[in-house]
Protein backbone atom coordinates (compact mmCIF):
# COMPACT_ATOMS: atom_id res chain seq x y z
CA UNK A 1 0.00 0.00 0.00
CA UNK A 2 2.61 2.56 -1.26
CA UNK A 3 2.14 6.00 0.34
CA UNK A 4 0.03 5.16 3.05
CA UNK A 5 0.97 5.44 7.10
CA UNK A 6 1.41 2.77 8.80
CA UNK A 7 -1.27 4.30 10.91
CA UNK A 8 -3.92 4.30 7.26
CA UNK A 9 -2.27 0.81 6.82
CA UNK A 10 -3.43 -0.89 10.15
CA UNK A 11 -6.73 0.91 9.91
CA UNK A 12 -6.96 -0.61 6.19
CA UNK A 13 -6.19 -4.16 7.62
CA UNK A 14 -8.42 -3.27 10.65
CA UNK A 15 -11.21 -3.20 8.60
CA UNK A 16 -10.68 -5.50 5.92
CA UNK A 17 -10.08 -8.06 8.38
CA UNK A 18 -13.09 -7.56 11.10
CA UNK A 19 -15.18 -4.61 10.15
CA UNK A 20 -16.12 -5.87 6.35
CA UNK A 21 -15.86 -9.64 7.15
CA UNK A 22 -17.45 -11.28 4.47
CA UNK A 23 -19.29 -8.33 3.11
CA UNK A 24 -20.34 -6.53 6.19
CA UNK A 25 -21.51 -3.44 5.44
CA UNK A 26 -19.60 0.27 6.41
CA UNK A 27 -21.98 2.21 8.79
CA UNK A 28 -22.55 6.22 8.64
CA UNK A 29 -23.52 8.11 11.98
CA UNK A 30 -25.59 11.01 11.86
CA UNK A 31 -24.96 13.17 14.19
CA UNK A 32 -25.55 17.08 15.24
CA UNK A 33 -27.47 19.38 17.73
CA UNK A 34 -31.36 18.67 17.68
CA UNK A 35 -33.45 20.53 15.37
CA UNK A 36 -31.19 20.85 12.74
CA UNK A 37 -32.64 18.37 9.80
CA UNK A 38 -30.61 15.24 10.78
CA UNK A 39 -33.79 13.18 10.67
CA UNK A 40 -34.82 14.54 7.60
CA UNK A 41 -31.37 14.05 6.19
CA UNK A 42 -31.45 10.57 7.43
CA UNK A 43 -35.05 10.20 5.82
CA UNK A 44 -34.16 11.25 2.62
CA UNK A 45 -31.14 9.12 2.47
CA UNK A 46 -32.84 6.08 3.09
CA UNK A 47 -36.79 6.32 2.92
CA UNK A 48 -37.20 5.10 6.29
CA UNK A 49 -39.86 5.75 8.53
CA UNK A 50 -39.09 8.44 11.32
CA UNK A 51 -39.95 10.77 13.17
CA UNK A 52 -39.31 14.59 12.34
CA UNK A 53 -40.77 17.11 14.33
CA UNK A 54 -39.66 20.67 15.05
CA UNK A 55 -38.47 20.56 18.67
CA UNK A 56 -35.29 19.27 20.39
CA UNK A 57 -34.97 15.72 20.62
CA UNK A 58 -37.58 14.79 18.03
CA UNK A 59 -34.83 11.45 18.33
CA UNK A 60 -34.55 9.53 21.75
CA UNK A 61 -33.63 6.11 20.43
CA UNK A 62 -31.22 5.90 17.48
CA UNK A 63 -33.07 5.28 14.02
CA UNK A 64 -31.25 2.60 11.77
CA UNK A 65 -31.64 2.14 8.00
CA UNK A 66 -29.75 1.40 4.86
CA UNK A 67 -28.69 4.34 2.45
CA UNK A 68 -26.82 4.22 -0.39
CA UNK A 69 -23.38 5.28 -2.41
CA UNK A 70 -23.47 6.01 -5.91
CA UNK A 71 -20.80 4.66 -8.45
CA UNK A 72 -20.71 4.55 -12.20
CA UNK A 73 -21.57 0.92 -12.62
CA UNK A 74 -18.66 -1.59 -14.48
CA UNK A 75 -22.05 -2.95 -16.24
CA UNK A 76 -21.64 -0.32 -18.47
CA UNK A 77 -18.20 -1.73 -20.15
CA UNK A 78 -19.64 -4.24 -20.93
CA UNK A 79 -22.30 -3.48 -22.40
CA UNK A 80 -25.11 -4.90 -19.75
CA UNK A 81 -27.74 -4.19 -17.89
CA UNK A 82 -26.70 -5.51 -13.94
CA UNK A 83 -29.08 -7.22 -11.88
CA UNK A 84 -28.39 -5.90 -8.21
CA UNK A 85 -28.69 -8.73 -5.08
CA UNK A 86 -28.35 -5.39 -2.45
CA UNK A 87 -29.27 -2.13 -3.56
CA UNK A 88 -30.30 -1.08 -6.99
CA UNK A 89 -28.89 0.40 -10.67
CA UNK A 90 -30.58 3.33 -12.35
CA UNK A 91 -29.04 4.59 -15.72
CA UNK A 92 -25.97 2.28 -15.31
CA UNK A 93 -25.97 4.42 -11.79
CA UNK A 94 -25.26 1.51 -8.76
CA UNK A 95 -26.19 2.20 -5.37
CA UNK A 96 -24.81 0.13 -3.11
CA UNK A 97 -25.99 -0.11 0.42
CA UNK A 98 -24.57 1.27 3.54
CA UNK A 99 -25.74 1.16 7.32
CA UNK A 100 -26.79 4.20 8.75
CA UNK A 101 -27.64 5.50 12.00
CA UNK A 102 -29.36 8.73 13.39
CA UNK A 103 -28.66 9.28 16.96
CA UNK A 104 -29.61 11.66 19.58
CA UNK A 105 -29.01 15.12 19.29
CA UNK A 106 -26.45 16.84 20.64
CA UNK A 107 -26.11 19.93 22.68
CA UNK A 108 -22.49 21.66 24.82
CA UNK A 109 -21.46 19.53 27.49
CA UNK A 110 -23.35 16.31 26.04
CA UNK A 111 -19.89 14.25 27.24
CA UNK A 112 -21.00 15.44 30.97
CA UNK A 113 -24.29 13.46 30.43
CA UNK A 114 -26.18 17.07 29.93
CA UNK A 115 -28.98 16.50 27.21
CA UNK A 116 -29.53 12.82 25.64
CA UNK A 117 -25.59 13.12 25.78
CA UNK A 118 -24.55 9.52 27.15
CA UNK A 119 -26.56 7.99 24.94
CA UNK A 120 -25.99 9.87 22.01
CA UNK A 121 -22.14 9.02 22.28
CA UNK A 122 -22.48 5.38 23.19
CA UNK A 123 -24.88 4.90 19.74
CA UNK A 124 -21.59 6.47 18.03
CA UNK A 125 -19.26 3.89 19.17
CA UNK A 126 -20.19 1.45 16.09
CA UNK A 127 -20.04 4.74 13.13
CA UNK A 128 -16.89 4.41 10.83
CA UNK A 129 -17.73 7.84 9.74
CA UNK A 130 -19.65 10.56 10.84
CA UNK A 131 -22.30 13.22 8.85
CA UNK A 132 -22.62 16.22 11.33
CA UNK A 133 -25.62 17.79 9.82
CA UNK A 134 -25.72 21.67 10.96
CA UNK A 135 -27.86 24.12 10.53
CA UNK A 136 -26.04 26.89 7.88
CA UNK A 137 -28.73 29.46 8.02
CA UNK A 138 -27.97 29.99 11.71
CA UNK A 139 -31.84 29.64 12.45
CA UNK A 140 -31.22 27.04 15.62
CA UNK A 141 -29.58 28.46 18.49
CA UNK A 142 -27.85 26.17 20.60
CA UNK A 143 -30.03 24.61 22.55
CA UNK A 144 -32.10 23.75 19.31
CA UNK A 145 -34.52 26.29 19.80
CA UNK A 146 -35.66 28.34 16.57
CA UNK A 147 -33.94 31.50 16.23
CA UNK A 148 -34.69 33.90 13.40
CA UNK A 149 -32.11 33.10 10.19
CA UNK A 150 -28.70 34.53 10.44
CA UNK A 151 -28.89 35.18 14.32
CA UNK A 152 -26.95 32.08 15.17
CA UNK A 153 -23.27 31.83 13.87
CA UNK A 154 -23.03 27.60 12.81
CA UNK A 155 -19.61 28.05 13.00
CA UNK A 156 -19.80 27.20 17.03
CA UNK A 157 -21.80 23.98 15.89
CA UNK A 158 -18.87 22.73 14.22
CA UNK A 159 -16.47 23.50 16.87
CA UNK A 160 -18.72 22.18 19.85
CA UNK A 161 -19.38 18.51 18.36
CA UNK A 162 -15.93 18.00 17.74
CA UNK A 163 -15.30 18.79 21.01
CA UNK A 164 -17.97 16.80 22.81
CA UNK A 165 -16.70 13.43 20.60
CA UNK A 166 -12.68 14.53 21.53
CA UNK A 167 -14.12 14.46 25.07
CA UNK A 168 -15.38 11.77 25.14
CA UNK A 169 -12.67 9.90 23.69
CA UNK A 170 -10.52 11.58 26.15
CA UNK A 171 -13.23 10.47 28.96
CA UNK A 172 -12.95 6.85 27.65
CA UNK A 173 -9.00 6.91 28.09
CA UNK A 174 -9.04 8.64 31.29
CA UNK A 175 -11.01 6.40 33.13
CA UNK A 176 -8.48 4.57 35.83
CA UNK A 177 -5.60 6.21 33.89
CA UNK A 178 -3.09 6.69 37.16
CA UNK A 179 -3.50 2.45 38.41
CA UNK A 180 -2.88 1.66 34.41
CA UNK A 181 -0.24 3.91 33.88
CA UNK A 182 1.55 2.61 36.71
CA UNK A 183 1.20 -0.58 35.97
CA UNK A 184 2.42 -0.44 32.67
CA UNK A 185 5.16 1.33 33.55
CA UNK A 186 6.28 -1.06 36.62
CA UNK A 187 5.87 -4.03 34.74
CA UNK A 188 7.69 -2.40 31.21
CA UNK A 189 4.76 -3.43 29.08
CA UNK A 190 3.99 -2.11 25.16
CA UNK A 191 2.27 1.21 25.88
CA UNK A 192 0.97 1.05 22.11
CA UNK A 193 -0.72 -2.93 22.45
CA UNK A 194 -2.31 -1.56 26.07
CA UNK A 195 -3.68 1.45 24.96
CA UNK A 196 -5.20 -0.59 21.20
CA UNK A 197 -6.80 -2.87 23.76
CA UNK A 198 -8.25 -0.39 25.91
CA UNK A 199 -10.24 1.78 23.12
CA UNK A 200 -10.82 -1.71 20.38
CA UNK A 201 -14.09 -0.68 21.20
CA UNK A 202 -13.28 2.27 19.10
CA UNK A 203 -11.70 1.17 16.81
CA UNK A 204 -8.62 1.72 17.84
CA UNK A 205 -5.34 -0.26 16.18
CA UNK A 206 -2.36 -1.02 17.64
CA UNK A 207 -0.29 0.30 15.09
CA UNK A 208 -2.46 4.01 14.75
CA UNK A 209 -1.31 4.12 18.71
CA UNK A 210 2.04 3.52 18.10
CA UNK A 211 2.20 5.84 14.79
CA UNK A 212 -0.01 8.74 16.99
CA UNK A 213 2.80 8.04 20.45
CA UNK A 214 5.79 9.56 17.61
CA UNK A 215 3.67 11.91 15.62
CA UNK A 216 2.80 13.85 19.14
CA UNK A 217 6.81 12.69 20.56
CA UNK A 218 5.26 10.87 23.97
CA UNK A 219 7.57 8.73 25.30
CA UNK A 220 6.34 5.09 26.12
CA UNK A 221 8.77 4.19 28.65
CA UNK A 222 7.28 7.49 30.67
CA UNK A 223 3.84 6.84 30.57
CA UNK A 224 3.22 7.91 34.00
CA UNK A 225 4.10 11.29 33.51
CA UNK A 226 1.83 11.97 30.40
CA UNK A 227 0.15 15.26 31.52
CA UNK A 228 -3.83 16.18 30.87
CA UNK A 229 -2.55 17.95 27.93
CA UNK A 230 -0.75 14.86 26.50
CA UNK A 231 -4.00 12.71 27.02
CA UNK A 232 -5.88 15.13 25.19
CA UNK A 233 -3.85 15.45 21.97
CA UNK A 234 -3.93 11.71 22.42
CA UNK A 235 -7.48 11.62 22.11
CA UNK A 236 -8.04 13.80 20.17
CA UNK A 237 -5.53 12.33 17.05
CA UNK A 238 -7.15 8.86 17.92
CA UNK A 239 -10.85 10.62 16.90
CA UNK A 240 -9.85 11.92 14.35
CA UNK A 241 -8.45 8.42 12.51
CA UNK A 242 -11.57 6.40 13.85
CA UNK A 243 -14.68 8.92 13.64
CA UNK A 244 -13.27 11.35 10.66
CA UNK A 245 -15.77 13.58 9.87
CA UNK A 246 -18.21 15.54 7.09
CA UNK A 247 -19.90 18.35 7.07
CA UNK A 248 -23.37 18.74 5.84
CA UNK A 249 -24.56 21.97 5.52
CA UNK A 250 -28.30 21.72 5.75
CA UNK A 251 -31.01 24.26 4.70
CA UNK A 252 -28.95 26.31 2.54
CA UNK A 253 -32.14 27.82 0.87
CA UNK A 254 -32.66 29.64 3.50
CA UNK A 255 -31.37 33.44 3.78
CA UNK A 256 -27.91 33.71 4.86
CA UNK A 257 -27.16 30.24 3.90
CA UNK A 258 -25.14 30.27 1.25
CA UNK A 259 -22.59 33.08 3.06
CA UNK A 260 -22.54 31.12 5.93
CA UNK A 261 -21.36 28.05 3.75
CA UNK A 262 -18.33 30.09 1.93
CA UNK A 263 -17.42 31.72 5.43
CA UNK A 264 -17.19 27.93 6.87
CA UNK A 265 -14.88 26.91 4.40
CA UNK A 266 -12.71 29.24 4.35
CA UNK A 267 -12.46 29.64 7.97
CA UNK A 268 -12.12 25.47 8.62
CA UNK A 269 -10.15 24.53 5.78
CA UNK A 270 -8.88 21.05 6.56
CA UNK A 271 -12.71 20.24 7.14
CA UNK A 272 -15.02 18.84 4.74
CA UNK A 273 -18.57 20.87 3.80
CA UNK A 274 -20.83 20.12 1.37
CA UNK A 275 -24.43 22.53 0.71
CA UNK A 276 -27.29 20.68 0.94
CA UNK A 277 -31.46 20.61 1.19
CA UNK A 278 -32.75 17.83 3.33
CA UNK A 279 -36.27 18.38 2.70
CA UNK A 280 -35.78 19.41 -1.00
CA UNK A 281 -34.13 15.74 -1.61
CA UNK A 282 -36.66 14.07 0.69
CA UNK A 283 -39.35 15.66 -1.46
CA UNK A 284 -38.08 14.69 -4.68
CA UNK A 285 -37.42 11.28 -3.59
CA UNK A 286 -40.77 10.74 -2.07
CA UNK A 287 -42.64 12.04 -5.75
CA UNK A 288 -40.19 9.51 -7.69
CA UNK A 289 -41.40 6.46 -5.15
CA UNK A 290 -45.00 7.94 -5.92
CA UNK A 291 -44.36 7.32 -9.72
CA UNK A 292 -44.62 11.45 -9.74
CA UNK A 293 -40.80 12.18 -10.84
CA UNK A 294 -38.44 10.27 -12.48
CA UNK A 295 -35.20 11.67 -10.52
CA UNK A 296 -32.13 9.41 -9.73
CA UNK A 297 -30.80 10.53 -6.33
CA UNK A 298 -28.11 13.14 -6.68
CA UNK A 299 -28.97 14.46 -10.21
CA UNK A 300 -29.19 17.89 -11.61
CA UNK A 301 -32.87 17.43 -12.52
CA UNK A 302 -35.83 15.97 -12.65
CA UNK A 303 -38.44 15.06 -15.15
CA UNK A 304 -42.30 15.35 -14.20
CA UNK A 305 -44.20 11.77 -15.84
CA UNK A 306 -47.71 13.33 -15.60
CA UNK A 307 -47.94 16.65 -14.60
CA UNK A 308 -52.24 16.02 -14.33
CA UNK A 309 -51.16 13.75 -11.10
CA UNK A 310 -49.55 17.02 -9.03
CA UNK A 311 -51.46 19.25 -7.02
CA UNK A 312 -50.76 22.61 -7.40
CA UNK A 313 -49.15 22.49 -4.00
CA UNK A 314 -46.32 19.87 -4.97
CA UNK A 315 -46.31 21.92 -8.41
CA UNK A 316 -45.01 24.88 -6.52
CA UNK A 317 -42.52 22.67 -4.26
CA UNK A 318 -41.28 21.36 -7.31
CA UNK A 319 -40.68 24.16 -9.25
CA UNK A 320 -38.79 25.95 -6.03
CA UNK A 321 -36.53 23.00 -5.85
CA UNK A 322 -35.72 23.21 -9.21
CA UNK A 323 -35.16 26.80 -9.65
CA UNK A 324 -33.59 27.41 -6.02
CA UNK A 325 -31.55 24.04 -5.35
CA UNK A 326 -31.25 21.91 -8.47
CA UNK A 327 -30.44 24.61 -11.09
CA UNK A 328 -28.10 27.10 -8.30
CA UNK A 329 -26.46 24.25 -6.70
CA UNK A 330 -26.37 21.31 -9.17
CA UNK A 331 -27.95 18.95 -6.82
CA UNK A 332 -29.73 18.83 -2.96
CA UNK A 333 -26.45 17.80 -1.44
CA UNK A 334 -27.94 14.49 0.20
CA UNK A 335 -26.57 11.85 -2.22
CA UNK A 336 -23.39 14.14 -2.31
CA UNK A 337 -22.80 13.92 0.73
CA UNK A 338 -22.65 10.04 1.34
CA UNK A 339 -20.82 9.36 -1.67
CA UNK A 340 -18.03 12.11 -0.35
CA UNK A 341 -18.18 10.80 3.09
CA UNK A 342 -17.11 7.13 1.75
CA UNK A 343 -14.88 7.54 -1.17
CA UNK A 344 -13.11 11.10 -0.16
CA UNK A 345 -13.06 11.10 3.96
CA UNK A 346 -12.68 6.84 3.98
CA UNK A 347 -11.19 6.78 0.51
CA UNK A 348 -13.03 3.56 0.01
CA UNK A 349 -13.50 1.88 -3.53
CA UNK A 350 -16.33 -0.23 -5.73
CA UNK A 351 -15.13 -3.91 -6.26
CA UNK A 352 -17.24 -5.74 -8.56
CA UNK A 353 -17.04 -10.04 -8.58
CA UNK A 354 -17.22 -10.96 -12.21
CA UNK A 355 -16.22 -14.09 -14.01
CA UNK A 356 -13.83 -13.24 -16.82
CA UNK A 357 -16.19 -15.08 -19.79
CA UNK A 358 -19.65 -14.99 -17.87
CA UNK A 359 -20.10 -12.12 -15.71
CA UNK A 360 -23.96 -13.40 -14.51
CA UNK A 361 -23.70 -15.97 -11.37
CA UNK A 362 -25.65 -19.74 -11.18
CA UNK A 363 -29.35 -17.98 -11.47
CA UNK A 364 -28.11 -15.57 -14.05
CA UNK A 365 -28.20 -12.83 -12.01
CA UNK A 366 -25.45 -10.39 -14.42
CA UNK A 367 -22.83 -8.72 -11.75
CA UNK A 368 -25.40 -9.10 -9.17
CA UNK A 369 -22.91 -7.68 -6.20
CA UNK A 370 -20.59 -4.59 -5.49
CA UNK A 371 -18.46 -4.31 -2.49
CA UNK A 372 -17.21 -1.27 -0.91
CA UNK A 373 -12.93 -1.70 -0.34
CA UNK A 374 -10.56 0.61 1.79
CA UNK A 375 -7.71 2.22 -0.89
CA UNK A 376 -4.82 0.14 -1.13
CA UNK A 377 -6.83 -3.37 -0.66
CA UNK A 378 -5.23 -6.33 -2.75
CA UNK A 379 -7.10 -9.30 -4.44
CA UNK A 380 -6.67 -11.20 -1.69
CA UNK A 381 -7.82 -8.81 0.66
CA UNK A 382 -11.07 -8.74 -1.81
CA UNK A 383 -10.92 -12.84 -1.96
CA UNK A 384 -11.31 -12.44 1.88
CA UNK A 385 -13.81 -9.86 2.20
CA UNK A 386 -16.37 -12.30 -0.70
CA UNK A 387 -15.80 -15.21 1.42
CA UNK A 388 -13.52 -16.68 4.35
CA UNK A 389 -12.99 -20.02 2.17
CA UNK A 390 -12.26 -17.39 -0.99
CA UNK A 391 -9.20 -16.42 0.84
CA UNK A 392 -8.28 -19.09 2.39
CA UNK A 393 -7.75 -20.95 -1.10
CA UNK A 394 -7.11 -18.19 -3.20
CA UNK A 395 -5.00 -19.15 -6.31
CA UNK A 396 -4.90 -15.79 -8.42
CA UNK A 397 -7.54 -13.70 -10.10
CA UNK A 398 -8.77 -12.72 -13.11
CA UNK A 399 -9.23 -8.67 -14.33
CA UNK A 400 -12.68 -9.45 -16.43
CA UNK A 401 -12.05 -6.20 -18.13
CA UNK A 402 -8.26 -7.10 -19.57
CA UNK A 403 -8.64 -10.97 -19.25
CA UNK A 404 -5.01 -10.57 -17.50
CA UNK A 405 -4.26 -13.04 -14.55
CA UNK A 406 -3.65 -10.99 -11.09
CA UNK A 407 -1.91 -12.12 -8.07
CA UNK A 408 -2.68 -11.91 -4.37
CA UNK A 409 -0.70 -8.15 -4.13
CA UNK A 410 -2.65 -6.98 -7.35
CA UNK A 411 -3.77 -3.81 -5.85
CA UNK A 412 -7.32 -3.02 -6.51
CA UNK A 413 -8.28 0.07 -8.47
CA UNK A 414 -12.08 1.74 -8.43
CA UNK A 415 -14.45 -0.33 -10.44
CA UNK A 416 -12.60 -3.29 -11.29
CA UNK A 417 -14.15 -6.26 -11.87
CA UNK A 418 -11.96 -9.38 -10.75
CA UNK A 419 -13.07 -13.47 -11.22
CA UNK A 420 -11.02 -14.98 -7.80
CA UNK A 421 -9.70 -18.34 -8.62
CA UNK A 422 -9.31 -20.53 -5.83
CA UNK A 423 -7.91 -24.33 -5.43
CA UNK A 424 -11.52 -25.96 -4.71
Amino acid sequence: MKGFSRAQKAKRFYIKRDFVAEGARMIVGVVGKANVGKSTFFKAATLAEVEIANYPFATINPNEGIGYVKVECADKDFNVQCDPREGFCIDHKRFVPIQMIDVAGLVPEAHLGKGMGNQFLDDLRQADVLIHVIDVAGSTNEKGEPVDPGSYDPARDVRFLEVEIDMWYLGILKKGWEKFARELQQEKKEVHKALAKQLSGLKVTEEMVEDTLKKLRLDPSQISSWGEDDLEKLAIELRKQTKPMIVACNKIDIKDAYQNYERLSKEFPDRLFVPCSAESELALREAAKQDLIRYIPGEKSFEVTDSRKLSEQQKKALDFIETDILDRYGNTGVQQVLDKAVFELMEYIAIFPGGANKLADKDGNVMPDCFLLPQGSTALDFAYHVHTDLGDHFIRAIDAKTKMAVGKDYELKHRDVLEIITDK
